[in-house]
């Protein structure tokens, strides 16, 4: 078998572990093919082995077999300065190993990254995008792979129950898989027994449903950020202050478009915040503007021991009571 330069060496990141793991497992099997798995591969896995063992098993012959696959994993837990070994091996690959370096989360330092696209390799980031377009994508080139075919109305469902936790997707897939066999046609009405409890779900989701004034979505969003997101309500209070800091800053100023709006705030690449605090600004209006950022203080106080009431509460009657200024 014949491998191309960058699928010689590959560098895995991503703070997911799931994904993280299904990313290195797939690139393992595509390397070792038909081959013989014991005589191929070799894996590091365990935290006491070098840098010098690992290029050491990079640089062994193969037996048997046209190449070898080496993972090395939980890259992450060496410092920049104790790579060297590594850097130096990848200035010289040897075209008989497929390497395969499972970094983890975290940023992966750019020395690294530079050395393994130096030697005709990549980096591999494995998880869905932040971006609420860019998951969506995501999520739609998942449902195109799995082998069955969902329906859109399951493919919706299935979306907005995992929220941000889209780790689960590659099991729920295997559980269904194993249920309903490969190539089944799932409708909306098959997967609910299958989806388990709900997953977290992004900040601005909260932020959206209070700005829309949705009292029942807002609390069912932050219920399900405290809950399966397990976020701290000092946490949340940090996204709601963000959100409407945002908007006192635009407050008076005399700005009236997003070009203008993102060059105060600092707001870098998409002009897409700027532009919802500004739409959002002139919905709510100054008075009930002021109003949310006194609700918003009060709140902050209570989290922080002045009032007896427990956390959740406290959030309950914050949210309800910011969703509420913008209908009032």
């Amino acid at each position: 078998m014949s491998f191309m330069a960058q699928d010689l060496i590959k560098i895995f990141s991503g703070g997911e572990p799931t994904l993280l793991a299904n990313a290195v497992s797939e690139a393992i099997d595509s390397a070792i093919g038909a081959e013989d798995r014991v005589l191929k591969l070799q894996e590091l896995s365990n935290e006491e082995y070098s840098m010098e063992e690992l290029v050491d098993a990079a640089q062994t012959v193969p037996f048997f077999t046209q190449q070898r696959v080496v993972v090395a994993r939980s890259l992450n837990r060496f410092k920049i300065s104790e790579l060297g070994a590594l850097l130096a091996y990848l200035e010289n690959p040897s075209p008989a190993t497929v390497l395969l370096l499972e970094w983890g989360s975290g940023a992966v330092p750019k020395k690294l990254v530079d050395a393994v696209s130096g030697a005709g390799g990549r980096q591999i980031k494995a998880g869905a995008p932040a971006g609420a377009k860019g998951k969506r994508e995501w999520f739609d080139r998942e449902f195109e792979s799995c082998g069955m075919s969902f329906d859109r109305h399951a493919q919706i469902q299935i979306v907005a129950h995992l929220g941000d936790d889209v780790g689960r997707l590659s099991g729920f897939f295997e559980v269904m898989r194993s249920a309903f066999g490969v190539g089944a046609a799932i409708s909306g009405e098959d997967v609910g027994p299958y989806l388990g409890e709900q997953g977290s779900v992004p900040p601005w989701e909260l932020t959206d449903a209070i700005d829309s004034g949705r009292i029942q979505e807002s609390m069912d969003v932050l219920q399900r950020m405290m809950g399966a997101g397990n976020r701290h309500a000092l946490q949340v209070m940090a996204s709601l202050h963000n959100h409407y800091e945002k908007m006192l800053r635009l407050e008076g100023m005399g700005i009236y478009n997003e070009r203008d709006a993102a060059s105060l705030l600092g707001v870098k690449g998409s002009a897409f915040p700027a532009k919802k605090a500004l739409k959002q600004l002139s919905q709510i209006g100054a008075s009930n503007l002021k109003q949310s950022i006194s609700l918003l203080a009060e709140a902050d106080l209570d989290l922080r021991g002045r009032s007896g009431l427990d956390n959740e509460t406290i959030m309950e009657v914050l949210v309800a009571r910011l969703a509420r200024q913008v209908t009032s």
